[in-house]
Order: C-alpha cells, then structure tokens, then sequence
C-alpha cells in the first residue's frame, strides 16, 4: 500500500473536498511547531459512523480546552465527516477529524492571530493489533507515566500528549510486544498508548478511574454494556501489583475496539469467556 501522503482519493479541509495529494499545510504551520492541534479517530461500519456526534463534540471540547475557537459547529463537523466517507466510497473505515492552528501572523507560542483549520480523512484500517484480536496482545510497560492534571489538560484528545505514546510504543515493538501500558504520575495503572484498559476478577471488572486521562468513548460505551448484563464494574485507582491477581484483561479503544490481553510485562492473562463476550457484543452493536 502506497504512504498515507500518496494515495487516490479526497480528503475534506476548510469546507471542500479537495485531492488526497494536494492535502498539504505550510511548513511554518503552528501545529508543527507548538502541537497545537486535536483530533478524533472513529469507525464507520456498514457506511454508518458508530459514535459519531459524540465524537464531533469531544473535538469542539478538546480545541477549547487548547483555547482554539472552533469555526465549525457539531452539525458542521457531521457533515464534514459524512461527506468524505461517501466520497471515500468504503463502508467499513477509520475517520480522522483534525483541528489545528495554521500558519499565520503568529510564529511564537502564542498564536491567537493564526487561522484555526480543520480536516477530515477516510481510509480502510483493519485490526489495530493484528492478530492480537484472537489470542491477546502482549504489552511492555512504559518508562514514562501519564501526568498530573496539574501539568496538562489531561481531557482532551490533544496531539502533544502523544509524543511519549510513540516513544514507548516504539520501544515495546522493539521487544515484540504490541503495545505499552502506561503507569499515571502517582505511580497507578492508567492506559496503553492509545486505548483503555479493563481487567477481570472473580466475575467482575476493575478499570483505572479515569481522572488523569482520556475517558475514552469506546471505553464508556464498554462500561454501560457490561453493567447492562448485570456485572459489577470497579471504576478505580488500581497498584500495578494488582495485576497478578487479575484473570483476563482486554483493551478499549476506537481502533482497538475490544482487543484481549495475553501479557503485560511479567504478568499473563487468559483470553477467557467474559473478554471473547464483550468482544463479540460490542462487534455485534457497532454494526446494528
């Protein structure tokens, strides 16, 4: 497969569909140079967005929390995406929204004089972990942790707050892992480099509280399905240590969906009937 910056197709920017190509920024973009930028990762199955207006308002919130006006409203941003999945042609697809401060009259930190864009991208993207979807992902743990709310604005889906996501995800492919689980500052689990993370206990499951990082979509509507069958759910701060005592694990997240977890560093899990349920329920619901 061609590098994303070289494929047919259309990607929408500032109002219009214009050519996958031609989609460029100048290189003095603020974006660029400062991380001034949000975004959102969805899916669309069988041509339907699963999610998508919650989606739309968590990137209006994120661009505010970075002091970014938006210029689109949540109706504006549906269309957006709707019109570049038809045009994309793919009824099964990943759909980025990106929101950033351009190139302008600002080139320090502060850019208040710089035009805020936006964009919106389709493309096919099967299994985020591969294989790892049937007999459970391998995780490394991460060197560095997610930080205080006191540091950044730990809510919002900001582009910043990635750069240790690629570090460490780097690191744990180097081992052969798939992925990295993250510790936050005080020294609790938290999440993977780009989803959310659940165990399983004697019947019911415990998940990080999420006050220091993102409360992920997928990781909401995975919480709602489980109470919905009746199992207890434990929102709370969980000791690495606990995870010995955990049977099965899974990951949540928009491209990982419902990934189960086989190994987190010296720790293992079986991909046992709880995981292989909410996996198999939550792929039966995206596509209702």
């Amino acid at each position: 497969m061609a590098g994303y910056d070289d494929r047919d197709g259309f990607i929408w920017m500032d109002g219009e569909l214009v050519d996958w190509r031609d989609a460029k920024v100048h290189v003095l973009t603020h974006a660029m140079h400062y991380a001034s930028s949000v975004f959102e990762g969805e899916r669309a199955y069988n041509g339907k967005i699963f999610k998508s207006r919650e989606h739309s308002e968590r990137l209006i919130a994120s661009a505010e929390a970075l002091d970014m006006p938006m210029p689109y409203s949540v109706d504006d941003i549906e269309a957006a995406k709707e019109e570049t999945l038809k045009a994309s042609g793919l009824q099964d697809a990943y759909v980025r929204a990106l929101v950033w401060r351009g190139s302008g009259e600002d080139m320090g930190v502060a850019s208040a004089q710089n035009p805020v864009r936006m964009a919106v991208a389709v493309w096919g993207w099967g299994a985020y972990y591969g294989d790892a979807k049937m007999q459970g992902a391998k995780l490394d743990i991460a060197e560095y942790k997610r930080p205080s709310p006191e540091t950044i604005p730990v809510h919002a889906k900001a582009a910043g707050l990635y750069m240790i996501c690629t570090i460490s995800k780097h690191k744990a492919e180097a081992k052969g892992c798939s992925d990295a689980l993250f510790m936050d500052y005080r020294g609790y689990v938290a999440e993977a480099t780009g989803a959310n993370i659940f165990f399983v206990k004697d019947g019911e499951v415990h998940t990080p509280l999420a006050d220091c990082f993102l409360n992920g979509i997928t990781r909401q509507t995975v919480i709602a399905m489980l109470k919905e069958k009746g199992i207890t759910v434990h929102e709370r701060r969980i000791l690495p240590e606990e995870m010995e005592g955990f049977e099965q694990c899974w990951l949540t997240g928009t491209a990982a969906e419902v990934t189960p977890v086989g190994e987190i560093g010296p720790y293992t899990f079986e991909v046992g009937e709880m995981t292989r349920d909410i996996a198999a329920a939550y792929e039966a619901m995206v596509r209702s």
